[in-house]
């Protein structure tokens, strides 16, 4: 899927760059187009008003004419005929053309020209762009050569190219390597989405196997006593597996968020302090103790439930995890614009390589997929609500500890 993607980017991408390159091209080459009829049409008007001021013959007969054109200098040939409708008499004044009068090529071109209503067009079959003016009694009329335009007009556009295809294959190297910067998000949330299937049926599959089991027990059981255990086993199992469903929506609901939530004034440390209190006993079964360290008045903007939710799966994941007998600490601080509250506990560190994930659906930093309780989701819904609540929420760890640290805005 993945792969189609890019191609199908790659694909729009050149097919919009193949458009651009294109409506470049025509541009240029209507430029250049106009620019070399503008240089034919002043070698015409030149013709015409040197033939009017009835310049020598030697001036007229010469090989070909000069028009200047801001630096360079055009030479075109060129020639002029005088021509009285009313008698169908023509004949050549001037060019650098040679033998033409009362030739069948002149009297081609002329009756062409002369079939044409405009004052100025193009007789293509003989390569002449002509410029007629009206004496009254007479017309005059100068034609001048097509082919050095026609053929400046091919060298340009040859010459342009080469320059257009270096710049489509760049461009497709750019947009190979943009499409695997723009689908490396769509790729690696496929990559979750297959490792979250994967890991969420294999989390519903123990619970699912003892329920079914039971439930099988209980049909073929006779004894009394059994089937209220095995009663017990279902609900024990259907809890959690309720429990694992209710997790789950949470993700799914911050997932498909798209309106902001609106938030109201919530006091971080009286929420902290709730925590560590609730806390205090699950610490000590466990045979760890809990200190905490909060400053009063931090406020923030934010839902006051599920800020405690970050808050007790920080303090439930640090009882968990934590070494034993060793003391979990849970500190609180205020600084210029953010709240700080890090959950630190005692044991192995976690390698740098494992930190990255632990936010992640289903992920346990030791692998383990045999635990007694919980699903590996605690972590991935705290940094969900953080990131809902405009914070951060990042873990480090070292030999001393390893530590979660939730930041948020405080509240203006």
């Amino acid at each position: 899927m993945i792969r189609r993607l890019r191609l199908k980017f790659v694909a729009i991408s050149m097919a919009l760059v193949t458009a651009v390159l294109a409506a470049v091209l025509l541009a240029a080459n209507a430029s250049v187009k106009r620019n070399i009829e503008g240089i034919s049409r002043q070698v015409l008007l030149q013709v015409l008003q040197e033939d009017s001021r009835g310049l020598p013959s030697d001036d007229l007969n010469r090989p070909d004419i000069a028009i200047s054109r801001g630096s360079d200098r055009v030479l075109l040939p060129y020639f002029t005929v005088n021509v009285w409708p009313s008698s169908g008499m023509a004949y050549v004044t001037g060019g650098t053309y040679a033998n033409l009068e009362d030739t069948q090529a002149l009297q081609a071109i002329l009756s062409d020209c002369m079939e044409q209503e405009r004052p100025e067009g193009t007789i293509s079959h003989y390569g002449l762009r002509y410029l007629r003016q009206d004496n009254g009694l007479y017309q005059k009329v100068a034609f001048v050569d097509m082919s050095m335009e026609q053929a400046m007009l091919r060298r340009t556009m040859l010459s342009y190219l080469p320059i257009a295809l270096a710049a489509f294959l760049l461009l497709l190297a750019i947009s190979v390597l943009l499409s695997r910067w723009a689908t490396a998000p769509v790729e690696k949330a496929w990559r979750q989405q297959r490792q979250f299937l994967s890991d969420a049926s294999h989390e519903l599959k123990t619970p699912l196997t003892v329920i079914l089991s039971n439930a099988e027990l209980l049909e073929a059981a006779s004894l009394q006593d059994r089937p209220a255990r095995w009663a017990d086993n279902i609900h024990s199992e259907a809890r959690q597996m309720k429990s694992l469903v209710e997790q789950m929506l949470t993700l799914a609901r911050a997932d498909n968020m798209t309106a902001a939530p609106v938030f109201s004034p919530v006091s971080l440390s009286d929420a902290a302090e709730d925590c560590a209190l609730a806390f205090e006993p699950v610490a000590f079964e466990s045979g760890k103790s809990l200190e905490y360290h909060i400053t009063d008045g931090v406020e923030v903007l934010g839902d006051r439930d599920r800020l405690r939710q970050v808050i007790s799966a920080l303090l439930d994941n640090a009882i968990k995890y934590g070494a034993d007998g060793g003391t979990i600490t849970l500190t609180l601080q205020k600084t210029d614009r953010q709240a700080r509250l890090v959950v630190g506990n005692p044991g192995e560190p976690i390698p740098p390589e494992q930190l990255s994930h632990l936010f992640e659906r289903f992920y346990r930093a030791d692998a383990s997929r045999g635990e007694t309780s919980g699903f590996g989701l605690g972590l991935s819904i705290a940094a969900s609500i953080a990131a809902q609540h405009k914070g951060t929420l990042k873990a480090e760890s070292d030999a001393a500890s390893t530590r979660f640290i939730l930041t948020l805005p405080l509240r203006k």
